[in-house]
């Protein structure tokens, strides 16, 4: 018996280098991928970004020279740091809001539901496009349409795009109106919510907006944590908007850190400048992130017996 065990044992691990290749084989482009697109370009940035390295020239050591300039002469890094973080202060929280707001509507039991959760998704089906950020801009330019329903209705136009507080403004409303992606989540949340906790709350004389604060809230807060931090790091990183529908204006109101990085980069050709104002987002996200995290004990509830 024993050596019919150990002859079984033997078998079984005879079998498993074979299988480790063969699982190798099936990850290798994943590998590949990782290797050559990611890990090696982040990792000859960081080294650029105490270069002057050019495009167009090899560049040379220079140390933290590209950094000391970044915070210490670079006056439209400041400005650009500031749009930036006021600009997801002021995107995240009314996309997530009004992701909710739908998800909520959606999980209804109302008739034809399935078509109107793939209407409200659409947006995002279409992303973060080129086209769809020129016909935003045509939208809301001194005579385009919204201004056009404004006369119509007696309201004054508004210059979205000309100053630069509403031209931020504009850009945050394009990112909200993209909240498929945070919806299906908060849907997929208020789905798995046991309705027995409702039921009861109901009998304890809960109304429905207690009942939405004290179960509801808690309940989806690990879906709102996991969204919150996704679409912070997406909005800090923020790019195709500004680029094309203000081009960082007007009076540099849009100038946002992802654009600024595009422009060094390929515009005065200043690489190794542009590396070093990555990483120095790379670590804002980082920061950003790793408070969330933190936070996330306080407020974030699992469904695993206890509270986090």
């Amino acid at each position: 018996m024993t050596e019919l065990k150990q002859k079984s044992t033997g078998a079984k691990l005879r079998r498993y280098p074979r299988n480790w290749k063969w699982g190798i084989l099936f990850i290798s482009p994943w590998i590949l991928g990782f290797f050559g697109l990611q890990l090696y370009p982040l990792l000859q940035s960081f080294y650029y970004s105490f270069t002057d390295f050019s495009i167009l020239s090899d560049g040379k050591w220079i140390g933290i020279q590209n950094y000391r300039e970044l915070f210490a002469k670079d006056r439209y890094f400041w400005k650009s740091f500031i749009l930036t973080i006021k600009y997801a202060v002021m995107t995240v929280p009314m996309k997530l809001i009004f992701a909710l707001f739908i998800a909520m509507i959606l999980n209804m039991k109302l008739k034809c539901i399935n078509i109107f959760r793939t209407i409200y998704y659409l947006p995002s089906i279409m992303g973060g496009s080129v086209a769809v950020s020129i016909l935003w801009k045509f939208m809301f330019m001194k005579d385009g349409i919204v201004n056009q329903l404004f006369r119509v209705f007696g309201i004054p136009a508004v210059n979205w795009l000309g100053m630069p507080d509403t031209a931020l403004f504009t850009i945050s409303l394009l990112v909200v109106w993209q909240f498929g992606s945070s919806m299906v989540l908060f849907l997929a949340g208020l789905k798995n919510v046991p309705q027995e906790l409702y039921e009861a709350a109901s009998v304890d004389g809960a109304g429905k907006i207690r009942q939405f604060f004290t179960i509801t809230l808690p309940m989806i807060s690990p879906i709102i944590l996991f969204n919150f931090m996704m679409q912070t790091i997406n909005a800090l990183q923020e790019f195709t908007a500004v680029s094309v529908i203000t081009n960082g204006g007007p009076n540099h109101g849009t100038y946002l850190l992802g654009l600024k990085i595009y422009e060094d980069a390929f515009s005065t050709l200043k690489m190794g400048y542009a590396s070093a104002t990555s990483w120095v987002l790379f670590l804002v996200v980082l920061l950003v992130t790793s408070m969330l995290f933190k936070s996330s004990d306080a407020w974030v509830f699992y469904n695993d017996g206890g509270a986090d």
